[in-house]
């Protein structure tokens, strides 16, 4: 059975739990208002993004920013183009807004609570202009394997949501999650640009002075542990059917549906 018959991504209300107060950032995150949107909110943007930031931009979007560095940081560099972060955890979804603020980048960046599994249900195709990846966890075991976010239904999505010339970049301190994705790029319209096995001694597979360096990134470095990275680009060809492609949905509980305990400062 495809995991597609199961039930898609929503958002739930602090009352239609039976420990609404469990988790302080669930009732914070609806309360807060711009930049910040809940699931519902985020799903009537779907095929008209610029409204969510009331101006006509390219769109950028980074899925699991953490606490926000990257996302808000690259907002200040491109304000040109619309910002959007995708974050499941309500305490990462405060911390990016407040990042957004700090940076002075509310007009051009937006940070919306959703399940990266069901982005289809967020974006038409090719509405998005670019596709950042930042240190996604590696799921070491292989009975975690269909929770590995790198993965061939998150590369067919990728291809189907980017505009042709688009570019996806992904960073991780695990290799296979490289190895992964580009073994998941296979007889999609996305092309291998670059690879880099160690960020520090060979550079990014984009230029140095257009990145931010990430919370997590540099505990890496100050460790001495390498980070790996991959620049791909949309290219043109047929958009994949996503059907039958998606290992993780009705793998465990509803994200909505289990509340996560408040957890400490966290990476990206």
């Amino acid at each position: 059975m495809s995991g597609r018959n199961w039930h898609a991504f929503r958002d739930v209300a602090p009352e239609d739990l039976p420990r609404p107060d469990l988790n302080p950032y669930l009732k914070l995150h609806r309360e807060w208002g711009p930049p910040v949107l809940t699931a519902s909110q985020a799903l009537d943007f779907k095929g008209r993004w610029a409204a969510a930031f009331d101006r006509d931009a390219p769109l950028h979007v980074e899925i699991g920013p953490g606490n926000g560095f990257h996302l808000a940081g690259m907002a200040k560099k491109h304000p040109e183009w619309n910002w959007l972060g995708i974050e499941i955890r309500y305490k990462r979804v405060i911390l990016c807004a407040k990042k957004i603020g700090v940076a002075g980048v509310g007009a051009q960046a937006r940070i919306c609570r959703y399940d990266a599994w069901w982005l289809d249900n967020l974006f038409d195709r090719g509405e998005i202009a670019g596709l950042y990846i930042n240190h996604p966890d590696p799921w070491k075991k292989d009975a975690d394997e269909n929770k590995r976010l790198l993965s061939p239904f998150i590369a067919a999505w990728a291809a189907r949501a980017l505009r042709p010339g688009a570019p996806l970049r992904i960073k991780t301190d695990h290799r296979p999650n490289i190895d992964r994705m580009i073994e998941s790029m296979a007889g999609l319209p996305l092309r291998l640009v670059r690879r880099t096995d160690d960020v520090r001694a060979n550079g990014y597979p984009w230029p140095t002075e257009d990145d931010v360096v990430t919370n997590y990134e540099s505990k890496f470095h100050k460790r001495g542990e390498p980070i790996f990275a991959m620049l791909a680009e949309r290219v043109e060809g047929p958009a994949p059917d996503l059907d039958n492609q998606h290992p993780a949905r009705g793998s465990g509980p509803l994200a909505e549906d289990a509340p996560e305990a408040p957890e400490g400062d966290d990476q990206a």
